[in-house]
């Protein structure tokens, strides 16, 4: 018995040899990265279905819009047309619900003589497929194709307005699109400096993609850049936004809501923010 414990003692302290780690540390690796996009999701995504308001109940008057993305998801979005000449606003929503919980945003900016186009990412309202990164871009490109081509909407009239994901999508559609301007509220820097913020992904994020990188990109808009925060936000540090500024290009601009948190900005902000929002909106400048 003495010797078969002896004998274990020596297997186990015996150095273990990097032709057998090397392959399972990159099976390891390979695995991470192949299955993280689909953890990410998880993690970010909270979409909803069914609609718990419609434009009816504002007394709205709106076009219900049916388009595709260029992989073909049918997408699902509201249209509320004012005189020709008004700009625009395609705003993308955040990561959770759907349409129907931002018409009281709509209303308010309907009553400022701004147009607005609201859509649900795939998977999000009446839009079919599953959210993801690239996904979210595609659908955001074909909502903008949809204003120019469909709407006969100028670009010059287009103001991309993008809350928390939705930033991300705004920041890509100007990239690739020509716009008016850009409206970014309550954004973050990228995936990856939000997971250091969360004990749960905090030892991983050295380890993490950095996706949905709108600091790496929005130094290359040329357009006018409005970017709105709470300096409460309870979600995304004040501080990214903050970042995002130094970072962008001229011409922009900063709003900071003072008392706001992450989902209250114009609630907290109130007249002052529809005076800047629209403000800017209508001028590119506050």
């Amino acid at each position: 018995m003495k010797g078969m414990i002896k004998g274990l003692r020596e297997v186990m302290s015996m150095p273990v040899k990097w032709v057998y780690l090397m392959p399972l540390i990159l099976f390891l690796s390979g695995g991470f990265y192949f299955f993280y996009p689909k953890i990410e999701n998880f993690f970010i995504f909270f979409p909803s279905k069914p609609f718990d308001f419609t434009p009816e109940a504002f007394r709205l008057a709106y076009k219900d819009v049916r388009f595709v993305s260029q992989d073909g998801k049918r997408l699902h979005g509201w249209f509320f047309p004012l005189e020709r000449d008004a700009p625009v606003i395609l705003h993308f929503h955040g990561n959770a619900g759907n349409i129907s919980h931002r018409l009281d945003l709509v209303n308010q900016l309907l009553r400022r003589n701004l147009q607005v186009f609201m859509i649900d990412y795939r998977g999000f309202g009446r839009s079919e497929g599953n959210p993801s990164e690239k996904g979210l871009y595609l659908d955001g490109l074909a909502a903008y194709d949809h204003l120019t081509q469909q709407e006969g909407i100028l670009p010059g009239k287009i103001v991309l307005h993008g809350h928390s994901i939705g930033a991300a999508v705004a920041v890509e559609v100007a990239l690739l699109r020509s716009v008016g301007s850009v409206i970014l509220e309550s954004p973050f820097t990228s995936t990856k400096d939000m997971a250091r913020t969360i004990p749960l992904f905090f030892l991983l994020s050295p380890f993490l993609p950095s996706n949905y990188n709108n600091l790496e990109k929005i130094g290359r808009l040329h357009a006018p850049k409005l970017i709105i925060h709470g300096d409460r936000d309870e979600i995304v540090p004040f501080a990214m936004a903050e970042r995002l500024f130094e970072a962008a290009k001229e011409p922009k601009y900063f709003f900071r809501v003072e008392g706001a948190q992450h989902n209250d900005t114009f609630i907290v902000g109130g007249e002052r923010y529809f005076e800047i929002f629209a403000g800017f909106a209508l001028k590119a400048r506050i």
